[in-house]
């Protein structure tokens, strides 16, 4: 219930610092956001050390145990050294909780066209937008939400973004939603839509429900304020609310996942959010393994080929859609991670039924959850001659990126010993692996 602290220079190595935000009397500290207010809009700094601001949600345990509706409100506090230490604003709540008792996740961003800093929090089950000229006068504009989209579960950890489309000079804004439960792949998820953001109002078109990731472990990312470039990074939490508390471990119960930065495709259409490593990620690179080309029949085990840890690795991988008959081409291909204990998790396509999926059944050492195993899947018909995967494999996750982007699955997993197998298989025919390479990734917290 407190906010941790790391800094970073690159994205990718990390330093621990001491907790930033403890409970007080108003309540736990939940989830939100941090900006920089650049021109002090609040007065919590000074126009020479403008101030870090960070929003949090107030839990009261108090009020939730009365039973009473007005658990949660917003809060603020303010640091005047990079971070380092944080001073809470001495009239908190600065926005108090109107009448509904999931009220949450502020994430804030200065709106430069109506010069005003804009607050989205999670209501409900639907996202209400307020502003303010100086991060503690809050004025409620608008909410979306009714009628769209996934309402199995309650809409948790919103973000508003632009995105300028690929390839054009189009904008659009992308309302990040996470909702628990309700996921494609069962409990927890984030859901998006694609629209117009006026400083106001946020309109979206999109009448289908999509997914930034469909796998069961990528939840309440939340994106920078001032990303270098201009781009949206978000780092997501690895962990599922239908089983978060009952994980065999400790180490590995609630990892981050790697930093991703998020663009946007057009298709026909329909607007699709994609997510794939951040460059940065080349830092932590060590030896690099290259593939050759090789017709995959049954089975290729790459662990094979290389002579460091098997985890944390990146995987690149080119897989051949154009070239193999209609009589030998694999009905389903992929990778397994496997240990000498039997135990595996199944990363692939199947070429029949045309989808992606993850199976990880036999995931785990010992069964600690009903809702863990199982088998979960996207459709998408891969319409290109080569299609390249990417995989960042760690001890307890796999984060898988395709399509360009445009499918990602992301799951934890549990063997008793860790997998230091990974296998290409094919079922019923070959698959041509063009090329690739497996390389080596430093630890984040030794560099």
């Amino acid at each position: 219930m407190h906010w941790g602290h790391a800094i970073s220079k690159d994205l990718v190595y990390w330093e621990h610092q001491p907790i930033a935000l403890y409970p007080d009397s108003l309540g736990y500290i939940f989830s939100g956001s941090a900006v920089v207010d650049w021109k002090n809009t609040s007065g919590f700094g000074t126009p020479g050390n403008p101030p870090l601001a960070a929003f949090f949600t107030y839990h009261n345990p108090d009020i939730e145990q009365a039973k009473e509706i007005e658990v949660e409100s917003q809060g603020v506090a303010y640091s005047t050294d990079k971070g380092r230490t944080w001073t809470k604003y001495e009239h908190n709540p600065v926005v108090k909780n109107p009448g509904i008792r999931d009220f949450r996740d502020p994430k804030v961003f200065w709106h430069e066209a109506s010069g005003k800093w804009v607050m989205a929090l999670a209501s409900g089950q639907v996202i209400r937008l307020y502003n303010s000229p100086d991060c503690i006068n809050w004025a409620y504009m608008s909410e979306f939400g009714t009628g769209v989209g996934s309402h199995d579960g309650v809409w948790e950890c919103p973000d508003l973004i632009p995105l300028k489309v690929k390839g054009t000079d189009e904008t659009k804004w992308v309302l990040i939603v996470n909702i628990n439960p309700g996921g494609p792949a069962g409990g927890s998820a984030t859901q998006y839509f694609v629209g117009d953001f006026d400083g106001k109002t946020f309109t979206s078109r999109q009448e289908k429900t999509l997914w930034m990731d469909h796998g069961r472990d990528n939840y309440a990312g939340v994106t920078w304020s001032d990303a270098p470039d201009g781009r949206q990074i978000l780092i997501g939490w690895m962990n599922n609310w239908q089983y978060v508390g009952e994980k065999p471990c400790e180490k590995w119960s609630g990892a981050a996942t790697f930093p991703s930065e998020l663009g946007l495709d057009k298709v026909q259409d329909l607007y699709l959010l994609t997510s794939e490593p951040v460059k940065e990620l080349e830092n932590l690179k060590a030896k690099i393994v290259q593939l050759d080309a090789v017709k995959v029949d049954k089975s290729f085990i790459i662990s094979d080929k290389i002579d460091f840890a098997k985890a944390p690795v990146e995987l690149k991988l080119k897989f051949d859609q154009e070239h193999n008959t209609q009589i030998s081409f694999a009905s389903r291909y992929g990778v397994r991670l496997k240990n000498a204990k039997g135990e595996y998790i199944t990363i692939g396509y199947d070429n029949l039924e045309k989808f992606f999926y993850v199976d990880r059944t036999n995931a785990v050492g010992e069964v600690f959850s009903d809702k863990f195993a199982g088998t979960h899947a996207v459709p998408y018909i891969v319409n290109t001659p080569e299609i390249e995967w990417t995989l960042l494999v760690d001890v307890a996750s796999v984060e898988f990126f395709t399509a360009g982007g445009r499918i990602v699955i992301t799951d934890v997993f549990y063997p008793s010993e860790p997998f230091d197998v990974i296998e290409v298989f094919t079922t019923n025919g070959q698959m041509d692996l063009t090329g690739g390479s497996v390389t080596e990734l430093k630890s984040i917290w030794n560099n």
